[in-house]
């Protein structure tokens, strides 16, 4: 009997919910939730835009997906909705670091799709930082009536795990790759033939400043797997010095290889040293070509 009360009131419950209009879920492996009042949603989900993705810690500069499939509940004009959605991103004090008002702004004659699929994506990337945690959250809004629909989800953020650092002595942000030619950051290990490729330093400190300058060395190495020099720069700077608050900001040596044959991964290799100092650091990383 205690049994059957249980599942009763457990359907009890559930029939409330769906006449009100009002729905609650939790993903218990990435830890997004959703929370709907008059507006519905068959599935909500994180993806790379292709693939699904079931965690909620990510590499500086990969890019997910946030998407709302067959959501419904919005007031039709004739055929279309009109949706509004908000993302915005808090860190641990609940400052916002990131906020777009309406992703959907630019729908001024509303949305003819059905079923209707929402989607957002967001970089994490500058302003959000490696090793801290965040709040992503998102809202919906029927444009049209006072449906809505909130999704949030605790996240954080670790440095390329493919790039190795040998640091003696200098602070740094961020150390990443970043391809021109697709115009975003490479958190796999691959990349194209003929594309200038960065290996991007930023808030890098620790050197000797004179007059607001600091004199470094900045050495690059490209190697195939067969040991083979592809690039081989001992200094790319020479004698010459650079505002410190340059060098803090962004440092960026890049490099490019023609499509010729060589044996992947290639190992792209930049060292960085203080000539009034004797801090330096070495970042280095494996890059199959195609």
């Amino acid at each position: 009997m205690k049994t059957q009360t249980i599942v009763f009131l457990m359907i009890f419950i559930a029939l409330i919910s769906c006449d009100s209009g009002k729905s609650v879920s939790k993903d218990l492996i990435t830890g997004l939730t959703t929370h709907g009042d008059g507006l519905s949603c068959e599935d909500v989900y994180l993806s790379d835009g292709e693939k699904g993705i079931n965690r909620n810690t990510f590499t500086y500069g990969e890019i997910v997906y946030i998407n709302f499939e067959n959501i419904e509940g919005f007031k039709k004009n004739g055929e279309n909705v009109f949706s509004g959605m908000k993302l915005y991103v808090l860190n641990q004090s609940e400052d916002t670091v990131l906020i777009y008002p309406n992703l959907y702004a630019e729908y001024q004659d509303g949305i003819n799709i059905s079923p209707l699929i929402l989607q957002a994506n967001l970089t994490f990337a500058d302003p959000i930082h490696s090793d801290e945690e965040y709040t992503l959250h998102i809202d919906i809004w029927d444009k049209n009536g006072d449906g809505t629909f909130v999704a949030s989800m605790d996240f954080d953020v670790n440095h390329d795990e493919q790039i190795m650092i040998d640091n003696e002595n200098l602070s740094y942000k961020e150390v990443y790759l970043f391809s021109e030619g697709e115009n975003k950051v490479l958190t796999q290990s691959t990349a194209n033939y003929n594309e200038n490729i960065y290996l991007i330093f930023e808030g890098l400190e620790g050197f000797v400043e004179e007059n607001g300058m600091v004199f470094i060395g900045l050495g690059l190495k490209v190697m195939d797997s067969v040991g083979e020099l592809i690039i081989n720069k001992e200094d790319l700077i020479g004698d010459s010095g650079l505002e410190s608050s340059q060098v803090k900001e962004r440092l960026f040596p890049s490099f490019i290889i023609s499509d010729t044959i060589i044996s992947n991964p290639v190992t792209y290799e930049i060292t960085i040293w203080d000539k009034k100092g004797e801090n330096k650091i070495t970042a280095s990383v494996d890059l199959t070509l195609k």
